[in-house]
């Protein structure tokens, strides 16, 4: 199978990337612009064959996404390539309607002109697979917010649409865009929104390996408000077999949610990586008594979420998948990870980007 994956030098696209070379016999062809977030670093070398196709390619060009589409004929398309970081879409809100919803749009349309030239068979055969984010959704109410012993209400494919930052409103647009195709032209789509990915290789403005690097520098581990916010931690390789289950057995025209049954407060992640760092890093920077020393709490994110909770009961009961780590396995993973692969995050490090605030 030749699948076109969109993004995959990202974080997301990248771990996916990994398991398919790594887990099968199918064809990579890896569509990304490599922005600051895109490393190619994230597919080590040694998955490197005749099975990997790298093509340095912006979405929103639709002449060079005909090129690769003709040359390449890919089975699939797995739909990952997006401006991803609220606080920089609080800031500049432009790149975020132009990569996620305009970039979105001329994929599919080169993707429709593309699959409408296949024979029958082919055709039959082909999926676009959009994968989407649980922020679209808007946030659940915080367990604080409810009477004691309430239930707490869970995203379900279901849940009204409801974004509340401008990256959460592109990504919404982009869902919409893809369900239009698919009931007005036919192109067979399926769709997946995720809770919240920590895991290795992962860009270092996220909230864990930003955590992590701080930390061993001894600067400040800033929390916005008073960490109370609750996110579903998803472990991203979780998450790349998810993905690849269902661009090969998922049912076209629907959605999928995917979620880690991980649902943790920022502050609880926070001493939680900062625990694993005393055991596992103690030769702390000078003046360090213990990480959680380090933690400052700042003014929170405008319009920040409250709670996200993922039901991923349809994609285990449909398609058979349920996350292997829990969360205290895979941010052990994720702390050793940074600790042993030290060479690859001080090359990111050494670029534009230098661990500070956006979107205050």
């Amino acid at each position: 199978m030749k699948l076109m994956v969109t993004g995959g030098a990202g974080f997301i696209g990248s771990a996916m990337v990994r398991h398919i070379l790594n887990s099968s016999a199918d064809t990579v062809i890896n569509v990304d612009k490599l922005t600051y977030a895109g490393n190619q670093e994230s597919i080590p070398t040694e998955l490197h064959s005749s099975r990997y196709i790298f093509e340095q390619v912006d979405i929103c060009d639709a002449s060079e996404l005909k090129r690769v589409f003709n040359q390449y004929q890919p089975d699939a398309v797995m739909h990952l390539a997006a401006e991803s970081h609220v606080d920089r879409s609080i800031d500049g809100p432009g790149e975020f309607i132009q990569t996620n919803v305009v970039g979105t749009y001329t994929l599919l349309e080169a993707t429709r002109e593309y699959w409408s030239g296949l024979d029958n068979l082919k055709k039959q055969s082909f999926i676009f697979h959009h994968i989407s984010t649980d922020e679209v959704y808007g946030d659940l109410p915080h367990p604080n917010e409810l009477p004691a012993g309430s239930e707490l209400p869970l995203f379900t494919e279901q849940t009204p649409y409801a974004p509340s930052s401008p990256y959460s409103a592109s990504k919404a647009s982009s869902d919409h865009l893809v369900r239009a195709w698919q009931r007005t032209y036919g192109l067979p789509t399926v769709i997946t929104n995720c809770s919240n990915n920590y895991g290795p290789y992962h860009f270092p403005e996220k909230l864990v390996p930003h955590i992590i690097l701080n930390a061993l520098a001894g600067k400040s581990l800033p929390v916005y408000g008073d960490g109370s916010q609750i996110r579903d931690w998803l472990y991203v390789e979780d998450h790349a077999r998810a993905l690849v289950t269902v661009v090969k057995s998922g049912k076209v025209g629907e959605t999928y949610n995917i979620g880690g049954h991980n649902e943790k407060r920022n502050l609880e992640v926070v001493e939680t990586i900062c625990d694993l760092l005393d055991e596992l890093a103690p030769n702390k920077p000078d003046g360090v008594a213990r990480y959680r020393d380090l933690i400052t709490f700042v003014t929170d994110r405008p319009g920040h979420d409250a709670r996200y909770a993922i039901d991923a009961d349809k994609i285990q009961q449909e398609l058979n998948w349920a996350p292997q780590e829990s969360f205290e396995s895979g941010i052990r993973k994720t702390v050793e990870w940074y600790l042993g692969n030290q060479d690859w995050w001080q090359r990111v490090m050494s670029g534009a980007y230098k661990l500070d605030r956006l979107g205050a």
